[in-house]
């Protein structure tokens, strides 16, 4: 197998990743705390876009890059969620999202090759139960509220909503090769 090579990213384009990460992981945070009803809660909805942003630096940049914005955007999604959330959810997420995204780029990275919509798709899925598992584990285990009814439909919103993320991958990527292929003639 050869080597790959991977594009360079500007630091504009490090600095909008690292920031969308954190954003996501940090609304995530927030909406976690705010349930729909005893199977949902908000964080659900937000949550999988931190996939689609690993999944697409890992893509154009490589997994060394998508490691990096992952372990920025943990510090700092992790750092403010702890003035804006309780701690034990901060902890969770922070524990949870470091170990589902390096899953995530690990996975990903094995299958990039393939198809263009497995590798997002597995990783994701992957990803998401680990997540899901940790996450609600420590965040919510033992406490009054239905968790473990929380924690299935919160893996189910994360499954929709990744494989609902496979359009705007796609759709970026094809961008991106557009824009690669008009620069080589």
């Amino acid at each position: 197998m050869t080597a790959m090579h991977f594009a360079r990213p500007t630091f504009g384009q490090l600095t909008a990743a690292t920031l969308a990460m954190a954003a996501v992981v940090l609304a995530s945070n927030i909406l976690v705390q705010f349930a729909l009803n005893d199977w949902l809660t908000w964080g659900a909805f937000t949550y999988p876009v931190a996939y689609l942003v690993s999944d697409l630096v890992n893509r154009r940049f490589g997994p060394g890059m998508a490691r990096r914005v992952a372990w920025v955007g943990f510090a700092v999604a992790v750092g403010v969620s702890l003035l804006l959330a309780p701690a034990r959810i901060a902890a969770a997420s922070g524990l949870a999202f470091i170990a589902s995204q390096l899953l995530d780029i690990g996975v990903f990275d094995r299958l990039r090759r393939g198809l263009w919509w497995r590798a997002p798709l597995v990783a994701t899925v992957i990803a998401a139960v680990l997540d899901s598992i940790v996450f609600w584990g420590i965040a919510f285990a033992g406490t009054d509220g239905p968790w473990l009814t929380w924690a299935l439909g919160d893996l189910g919103v994360k499954l929709g909503v990744g494989v609902l993320m496979l359009l705007p991958f796609r759709l970026l990527i094809g961008r991106q090769a557009a824009r690669a292929s008009a620069l080589s003639h």
